[in-house]
């Protein structure tokens, strides 16, 4: 079968590349003609008052792109554009009748608040990828780099760059100053460029371009204006070296006979980031001895249904340049989990080791929180014949935990030495209508841990992009695979783990093998879509995408990827419609069907739904939406942990949300979320309440608070266990469980200066699962609820005084089997003040508190939620607060 579907791949791969539609040729565009300082100078200061500024003429044909689509601005805009050997010169006026009413809110870089202008530049000039350079009239900068012709915004791209802004009776101005070090461009004597200069005007939430691009194109890049007249422009080699020196303190509670817990740490780190341009198109980025210790804490989850939990990336070396390693089995607009699944996850590097140290009574242990990263590397960028490169090289320490027995100590291996490898290119053909791709990942260990981890894990595919009729419509899909090696007890552990799940007594297409020593899997997805295109009075555009996805029961993703589950067949098709215009009370309006179906590749049906959604924003810039879900069937073959597939409650959902005018000094968001299970088997609860207040331009606040319940009737897993100690007889136990979750987080930020920001995150969480009603599982795909579980009876279970029961299942005084109990109260604190500075463009220093606390709890299983969460998240007595200062400084050549 994985044979056939390759070679389909590859015959649609030709087709395609055969059938590439030529460059659209017919788009009228708008020209901009630059010339060179010559000798003269620019003092940035907001004021394009300069005689150099007169050598050129301001352009000023903006075109209003929301809400009034094509209609004229409220308020004109101009620009003109100046070059030298170093640097691009760009001023902007943008004219306002009401001076005292421009929005001058400030925030962090890449904030984008307030009132702001930006420009787009396709240095390349391939028609698919852009820099993006915004300033808010505040001073604050925010930069991008733009890929897949404008639907994918990278804010972690972060240039050395210079801006100021000008408030004036008649307005505010603007210059900037842009060294071609931080863009790529090919050698040309005399070069075009793509450029978009949009600006906002935030009161009124308008915006207007000089390019004008209709919304029902479904493009942007590949739309742009261009700029001309850069003539003899020298290749610039950026070299950047950033180095940096951390100083850090732990202090938390004292434990008495630790000797690895005295209630202080400390420690001092020197390292170093940098850039060098090996071409004016590809850039080495590298760093040594990485430091993370600024980083944002992630927010706390708790899942008991199995599934790993994905954190995003928030490391500054694995978010920049990310959009060229990202590489999902699928990704749709149809959305759900089935689309999560990527090649490349960044955060296995440098992740908690996988290992733990063998201890005895008495013993004390010091274990590394995470993976020490000896030193990392990407090589990047886009050649002028459109070939796009990415390849990243990390290097992970061998962690040993140190473990004190009675003043002796000894060392063990708790994560073995590890190489992650990741290349990926693509190649732009016909001015990127089509684009065809591949990657290759790579993880090796050294020997060590041999029985858990694979030695080598490999993955790879092969990607096709195709668009057609003006990139309104496309057609895309990718073939992967997986090759996992290590010893029997490692190849045995993937076939047994949840995400595959061998042993299922029901899989016809798949058996355990313990003699295995590797595992081969594939994937794969292939769709097509519709995402512009002509537009009805009221600029209503149908859009749509369906398509399918496959991986196979051997598809094994996690050493370097994120995989939720393997053995899976996905249906997916998505359809709107988009109203782009105002019309009645709406600014604009969207309408939405999805359905979804699912199969084991056993054959065996294991989802249906469909869903219908609506979403709109009002003409006073309200935003509100709902939308309704019908889940028919629902077969699940993780649920029991490998004892079968389940057949799970049918039902209905409904969400709502609803968040008023964020131009407002105040605003609020309302969600809430609804499903019932059918026949009384389930019932599911969400609400969340934000608050936003901005008392001045420089002073942000949030709040939030979100509520969830979930009571499921009888079919929460417990435990697999053996009748009798019998191998041969299995039972499953299974229970009634109400699940509630509490959750606020706070944020504040100010703005000292556009470069100095004063920030802070808090997130106190609890979520406790109370169990109760145990059952073992019966006929597990029986249509009638109550025919897949037996209920014990009182005389069947007795407590075993140790947070577990003993049952006599047959009644006969004699324990048949035991459990534990499975409810937890898990309360969490976690919480960051950072104080940021970049003191010169790209060198920063960092002042950082971080808090985190997890106390004990389970003695307040019976208490009230509210209560039992600020009794504990703030009583400090397990808090760890870490306090760091950080100091980098970059040279740039």
């Amino acid at each position: 079968m994985n044979k056939k579907l390759l070679l389909i791949f590859l015959l649609n791969v030709s087709f395609i590349c055969a059938w590439a539609t030529p460059a659209d040729t017919t788009i009228s565009r708008n020209k901009y003609f630059t010339k060179p300082l010559n000798g003269s100078s620019i003092v940035l200061d907001g004021i394009p008052s300069e005689d150099a500024w007169g050598t050129v003429a301001w352009s000023g044909e903006f075109t209003q792109w929301q809400p009034n689509e094509g209609q004229k601005p409220t308020y004109p805009s101009h620009f003109k554009i100046l070059y030298d050997n170093q640097y691009l010169y760009i001023a902007y006026e943008c004219v306002d009748g009401s001076p005292d009413s421009i929005a001058r809110r400030m925030g962090r870089r890449d904030d984008f608040p307030g009132d702001f202008i930006e420009i787009n530049i396709d240095s390349y000039h391939d028609l698919r990828t852009a820099f993006s350079f915004t300033l808010s009239v505040s001073g604050v900068r925010g930069d991008e780099f733009v890929s897949n012709d404008g639907n994918n915004w990278d804010e972690s791209w972060n240039p050395i760059w210079y801006a100021k802004t000008h408030i004036n009776k008649q307005g505010w101005t603007a210059e900037v100053k842009i060294p071609f070090s931080q863009l790529r461009y090919g050698n040309e004597t005399d070069k075009v460029w793509g450029i978009q200069v949009m600006r906002r005007i935030f009161r009124k939430e308008e915006r207007s371009t000089w390019q004008f691009i209709p919304q029902n194109s479904g493009v942007w890049v590949s739309r742009f204006g261009e700029l001309h007249g850069l003539k003899n422009i020298p290749m610039h080699r950026q070299v950047e070296i950033a180095p940096y020196i951390t100083a850090q303190a732990d202090v938390y509670k004292k434990e008495k006979g630790n000797p690895f817990a005295d209630g202080f740490d400390s420690k001092v780190a020197i390292g170093v980031d940098g850039k060098v341009a090996i071409t004016n198109d590809l850039i080495l980025d590298y760093t040594i001895n990485p430091d993370f210790g600024q980083v944002e804490a992630d927010p706390s989850q708790v899942r008991i249904d199995g599934f790993q939990n994905f954190f995003d990336e928030r490391r500054p070396f694995f978010i920049e340049s990310r959009n060229i390693f990202d590489y999902q089995l699928t990704g749709s607009e149809a959305g759900g989990d089935y689309d999560s699944d990527l090649l490349f996850y960044s955060r296995r590097i440098g992740s908690s080791p996988h290992g733990y140290p063998n201890t005895n009574a008495g013993e004390y242990v010091k274990y590394p929180q995470n993976t020490t990263i000896l030193g990392a590397a990407k090589f990047s960028g886009k050649t002028k014949k459109g070939w796009s490169i990415g390849i990243l090289e990390s290097i992970t320490e061998r962690e040993k935990a140190t473990i004190d027995s009675f003043g002796k100590r000894r060392k063990e291996l708790v994560e073995p030495l590890t190489s992650y490898f990741v290349g990926r290119i693509q190649k732009d053909i016909n001015s990127g209508n089509t684009v065809i791709g591949g990657i290759f990942t790579a993880v090796n260990r050294e020997h060590g841990l041999d029985d858990m981890l694979h030695r080598s894990a490999y993955s790879g595919g092969i990607d096709f992009l195709h668009f057609w009729k003006r990139r309104t419509w496309y057609v895309r899909g990718n073939v992967v695979f997986s090759n996992v090696n290590g010893s029997k007890e490692a190849i045995l552990n993937t076939q047994t783990a949840f995400e595959h799940l061998f042993q299922r007594t029901n899989a016809k297409e798949i058996s355990v093998d313990s003699g295995r020593t590797s595992l081969t899997g594939t994937g794969g997805t292939l769709r097509i879509g519709k995402i512009g295109g002509r537009s009805g009075k009221l600029g209503q555009i149908f859009k749509f995408e369906t398509g399918v996805t496959f991986r196979s029961p051997q598809l094994e993703l996690n050493d370097i990827g994120f995989m939720l589950t393997a053995d899976e067949i996905n249906h997916f098709t998505w359809a709107g419609l988009h109203f782009q215009r105002p019309f009645a009370f709406f600014r604009n309006a969207r309408l939405n069907y999805n359905h979804w179906l699912r199969w084991d590749l056993g054959g065996q049906l294991l989802y249906q739904q469909v869903n219908m959604n609506m979403h709109a924003t009002l003409k006073n810039n309200w935003q509100t939406g709902t939308g309704v879900t019908w889940n028919p069937y629902d077969v699940s073959n993780t649920s029991l942990r490998g004892a079968g597939s389940l057949r799970r409650p049918s039902g209905t959902g409904w969400n709502y949300y609803v968040t008023s005018d964020y131009r407002k000094k105040v605003y609020a968001s309302l969600n809430l979320f609804r499903f019932w299970g059918d026949h009384n088997t389930m019932d599911a609860r969400n609400a969340g309440l934000s608050i936003y207040v901005v008392p001045i331009n420089a002073l942000n606040i949030s709040l939030s608070a979100n509520y969830g319940y979930t009571w499921r009737r009888q079919d929460q897993f417990v435990s697999n266990t053996s009748y009798n100690s019998d191998p041969s007889i299995k039972r499953t136990v299974v229970a009634e469980v109400k699940q509630r979750t509490l959750r606020f987080v706070g944020r504040i930020s100010y703005n000292v200066t556009p470069d100095l920001t004063i920030q802070y995150y808090g997130q106190p969480f609890i979520t406790r699962p109370v169990y109760s009603n145990y059952a073992y599982v019966t006929d597990a795909l029986n249509k009638d609820y109550k025919k897949r579980f037996h209920r014990y009876a009182a005389t069947q279970l007795s407590d075993n005084g140790n947070n577990g029961y003993y049952v006599d299942e047959n009644n006969d005084g004699f324990t048949d089997y035991s459990f534990s109990k499975p409810d937890f109260n898990f309360v969490e604190f976690r919480s960051n003040l950072v104080v940021r500075w970049e003191y010169r463009p790209g060198s920063e220093f960092y002042l950082v508190w971080s808090e985190g606390n997890n106390p004990d709890a389970y003695d307040e299983l019976n208490n009230n939620l509210a209560g039992s969460l600020f009794n504990n998240a703030f009583s400090g007595g397990n808090a760890r607060n870490i306090f760091l200062v950080k100091f980098t400084y970059r040279f740039v050549r």
